[in-house]
């Protein structure tokens, strides 16, 4: 469970919900033209996903963990490295399978996802570019992954999966950081990217939707991301930026909340919100970051 990183997992499900949610914004289904259980195997799938990926991380982290972060499984004995390479590949294949379920689109953007994944943690991350482009790019294909479950839609909104790109780039570059501690100038680019984040959903999904409730769940969004972000620039200090770093992933749960309450899906809007306690309480008793 330590190695799964299980509060990061449930913000991927956000991740999906929201994609499905834009899809029906351009297609003429509606949510309930779709099964439940077809809505089950996208969780799953993202689930498989997400967690095979940070897996991984820790399997090609061991013997960096080994020495900035020797309580982690790997490097502490109590997971051999086998053993994880095992729980990933198992994950993935979760994710792949269930995805294969929703059609060849959704599984060829899973395959995309896993080979993302592991460019990720082999390369990139060590990376000041391709790092936080790599990592957005995962968040992006799992945008995608929830809008094919409505296929026709993505041609016309595939371009919104290049929000949680710069998202999660402004995340990562923050990141760097949490160890050692950071330099204020990679923070501020971070801020500045959140507020194009924060725009971009703005001019796209609330302001279009005239709903309300939307910019209330935006605003709640930026106070979250920002608030921890402003102190870790003064601060520039390892657990503050850690804990940026924390909210910046969980937040993720109410930037998509935006997106399904800019849809009119006020019951699936409902239910992405609710995984933000539960994200909170997962990391109360494991990591994020």
């Amino acid at each position: 469970m330590q190695l799964m990183r299980p509060a990061n997992i449930v913000t991927a499900i956000s991740d999906v919900m929201a994609g499905a949610a834009i899809a029906t914004l351009h297609v003429a289904d509606s949510p309930g033209d779709r099964p439940l259980i077809y809505w089950v195997l996208l969780a799953l799938s993202t689930m498989g996903l997400y967690g095979g990926g940070v897996v991984f991380n820790d399997v090609f982290d061991a013997r960096l963990d080994a020495v900035e972060r020797p309580e982690r499984p790997i490097p502490s004995g109590r997971v051999p490295v086998r053993h994880a390479v095992w729980l990933g590949a198992a994950l993935f294949a979760l994710g792949a399978l269930t995805a294969s379920f929703l059609g060849g689109t959704s599984l060829f953007i899973a395959i995309s996802i896993v080979l993302m994944c592991l460019l990720y943690d082999k390369w990139a991350k060590h990376h000041a570019v391709a790092g936080p482009l790599a990592m957005g790019l995962c968040r992006g294909l799992n945008l995608l992954l929830g809008i094919s479950l409505f296929p026709a839609a993505l041609p016309a909104v595939w371009l919104l999966a290049g929000i949680p790109v710069i998202y999660i780039a402004a995340v990562t570059t923050i990141s760097r950081g949490e160890v050692h501690g950071g330099k204020r100038s990679p923070l501020l680019f971070s801020a500045l990217l959140y507020g194009v984040v924060i725009g971009l959903i703005a001019y796209h999904g609330a302001l279009k939707s005239e709903t309300w409730f939307s910019m209330i769940v935006l605003l709640v969004f930026a106070t979250i991301i920002y608030s921890p972000l402003l102190k870790a620039v003064r601060t520039l200090a390892p657990p503050d930026i850690r804990k940026s770093v924390k909210y910046g992933v969980l937040a993720l749960i109410f930037m998509n909340t935006a997106w399904v309450a800019a849809a009119g899906l006020w019951g699936l809007a409902v239910f992405v919100l609710s995984l933000f306690p539960i994200s909170i309480w997962l990391s109360k008793m494991f990591s994020v970051t």
